[in-house]
């Protein structure tokens, strides 16, 4: 935050792909070179063989979205093979993509865990290759990748619990708990948003599936949002903390899932779009740097927080945050068109 350098991880991480897909936000809207964009396509490409669930986010945001907003033919190339190889590891006992061994969360991968962060990103990017190939195989997958996500995941209040465990015979559910929230029991703010996220995306792609699951974990997270209009890390932890950590990163998340609301549900447009430009403009105006001569950079977005057990980064700038914020802002200023992300 002091110099506004990015700590990097090695090869990206599950994280990568949010920073190629600013730049393809940017070569979109004529802010930056299609090439430069694809240069850093280019090195997302090889992450396709890796065993993860988070190729969602990295093939999504790092490579369809740039075909998507530019027709640029590497980035549709890259984007299909990180599909098809994602498809390959569906679990058909468990009916869904597990996180795989080489996800984030180290201590607790494999065959048999899965967590509402590899639904948004994955899921478009299974109905997307779909569409573009006719492969109804992958169309499958996603729908029930998706549907089982929210059949474990998702209460009965409509709060979403971030991770569940499963038989890898019959894909029976063991337990469901969280990486990352207060509690088990608790509901971690990314986790809600996340599938906000997800589920807008894949209605956006079967409506009729999945417009009633968007809808109600959308309006959970509308209904339990903080006077200030960031949500808490975790929206048990006020309870907790004297002065609870706000997310910026997953109030970022949720606003670019209500505005892909206004088509989803577009009976509610209005009410979507006030709320999300409610979010947006709390973030602006109270948690991004302004320009200065002797502070930060300006356009940092600060007071995310990204893992409060383990105390690591828990007032920083994410780079998915400051990606769905430019998504965001640049959808709500009529330069890009909700449709397309």
């Amino acid at each position: 935050m002091a110099t506004g350098e990015w700590t990097r991880s090695p090869n990206g991480d599950w994280t990568g792909g949010f920073f190629v897909g600013q730049l393809w936000l940017a070569a979109a809207t004529g802010n930056g070179p299609v090439e430069t964009a694809r240069t850093w396509t280019e090195r997302v490409r090889p992450r396709a063989a890796s065993d993860t669930i988070f190729r969602g986010f990295l093939f999504w945001y790092g490579a369809a979205i740039g075909y998507r907003l530019t027709g640029d033919e590497y980035a549709k190339k890259a984007a299909l093979e990180g599909a098809y190889a994602l498809a390959e590891s569906f679990h058909p006992a468990a009916g869904l993509l597990p996180l795989g061994s080489t996800a984030e969360e180290a201590h607790s991968v494999g065959a048999d865990e899965t967590n509402i962060d590899g639904v948004p990103g994955g899921a478009p990017l299974l109905y997307w290759a779909a569409d573009l190939t006719g492969d109804e195989s992958l169309r499958l997958k996603a729908r029930s990748h998706v549907a089982r996500h929210l059949e474990l995941l998702v209460r009965e209040d409509d709060s979403v619990v971030q991770s569940a465990s499963f038989d890898a015979n019959t894909g029976a559910l063991i337990k469901t708990y969280t990486h990352k929230g207060i509690r088990d029991d608790s509901t971690w703010a990314r986790a809600q948003a996340w599938a906000m996220l997800g589920t807008a995306q894949a209605a956006r792609y079967e409506p009729d599936a999945f417009t009633a699951d968007a809808v109600r974990v959308c309006d959970w997270w509308c209904d339990h949002l903080p006077e200030g209009k960031v949500a808490y890390w975790d929206f048990d932890a006020p309870q907790h903390e004297p002065e609870p950590l706000l997310d910026t990163s997953a109030t970022a998340i949720a606003a670019a899932a209500l505005l892909k609301m206004r088509t989803v549900n577009p009976a509610r447009a209005d009410e979507y779009e006030r709320t999300a430009r409610d979010m947006v403009a709390a973030m602006v105006e109270h948690h991004l740097s302004p320009p200065s001569a002797d502070g930060p950079p300006a356009g940092i977005l600060g007071d995310a927080c990204y893992n409060h057990r383990i105390q690591l980064a828990t007032k920083n700038e994410l780079v998915w945050g400051t990606y769905f914020l430019l998504e965001s802002l640049l959808t709500l200023t009529g330069q890009l068109a909700t449709h397309e992300l």
